[in-house]
């Protein structure tokens, strides 16, 4: 090829790659633009609700549109409250499914419970909702609700958690649906980490004479530990700002109450039901800081995370 050519295509490459660096700079520069974009319109919303309760919208239980008194105090518990009891059931029931899949399921039967588990995450949260007002409520207020009250309800300190008229709805349903719903986000990921482990580390383990659970703890978790904590962290973040299906289940009443079969309210829930009848610009206000505080919850939850993600690779660095 004559040399003048030779420039020439020097000259494009250096071109198109200047051309790529560029918008993918741009890219990332979008999403930061965007994010605080969102920010500023939540700030800027909220402002009214700020001047006129400041940090007593937090901890305030009020939610009185009548006459102008809002608080958030019991939106942020029912948030926290239902995310964690969809984490408590998700993580070990997730553990469960991407063991089997990665280490115990026949290889015919692989692929189409992977395919099953991944389906789950794409039906729509608002079918979840129906499913739960409409067939898992009654069951559970039928059949568990006043079994919790007969065996755990009499229980000195966790007694008063379970105990109450079986509704059906409460903020102890509301967290079963949100773990099913996060469940499928959980166990793919699990499933994906577990997989990339070398077959060698847990063929060596097995040689050895090792157990399935022992290769599990002592091979496979501690290769994936970031990984599994960042699916967990996926979850989480589902669960947190999951609106339709709680809405559904949680029984949207603004009350404060020690047991978990009451029924209760969320930030999501909330904003959902009450949004379209806000009159007002206090009520508008009151309801677009909660967003935000949704919106902080989360980010400090994922902050948490990368934080406890970047110790974790550290202590790793350390132990080698």
């Amino acid at each position: 090829m004559p040399t003048f050519l030779q420039e020439a295509s020097h000259k494009r490459q250096a071109l198109l790659d200047i051309l790529f660096r560029n918008l993918t700079r741009l890219a990332a520069f979008t999403v930061l633009a965007l994010l605080g974009a969102i920010i500023a319109s939540l700030i800027v919303g909220s402002m009214p609700a700020i001047h006129a309760f400041g940090f007593g919208f937090i901890t305030s239980s009020e939610w009185n549109p009548v006459t102008d008194q809002y608080g958030a105090w019991i939106p942020i518990v029912g948030t926290l409250i239902t995310s964690g009891i969809a984490l408590l059931i998700a993580i070990p029931v997730s553990f469960g499914i991407a063991v089997f899949l990665t280490e115990l399921s026949p290889r015919w039967l692989r692929r189409p419970l992977g395919i099953a588990v991944e389906l789950l995450a794409g039906i729509p949260s608002i079918i979840y909702g129906m499913w739960g007002l409409f067939v898992f409520a009654p069951l559970f207020a039928d059949h568990v609700e006043p079994w919790l009250n007969d065996h755990i309800g009499t229980w000195p300190l966790l007694g008063p958690f379970f105990s109450g008229p079986p509704m059906g709805i409460g903020m102890l349903t509301a967290g079963i649906i949100l773990s099913i719903m996060v469940i499928p986000f959980i166990a793919s990921v699990m499933r994906d980490v577990f997989d990339v482990v070398p077959p060698m580390l847990k063929e060596s383990a097995y040689g050895l004479g090792a157990t399935t659970w022992e290769v599990m703890r002592n091979v496979v978790l501690p290769y994936t530990k970031i990984g599994v904590v960042g699916g967990i962290m996926l979850g989480l973040g589902r669960a947190l700002g999951e609106t339709m299906a709680v809405t559904f289940v949680i029984g949207n009443a603004h009350e404060l109450n020690k047991s978990l079969l009451m029924p209760g309210n969320s930030i999501s829930s909330a904003l959902a039901n009450e949004f379209t009848e806000a009159v007002g610009e206090l009520y508008t206000s009151s309801l677009i800081e909660l967003g935000l505080i949704l919106f902080f919850i989360t980010f400090v939850v994922l902050s948490l995370a990368r934080l406890m993600l970047f110790k974790l690779a550290k202590s790793e660095g350390r132990g080698a």
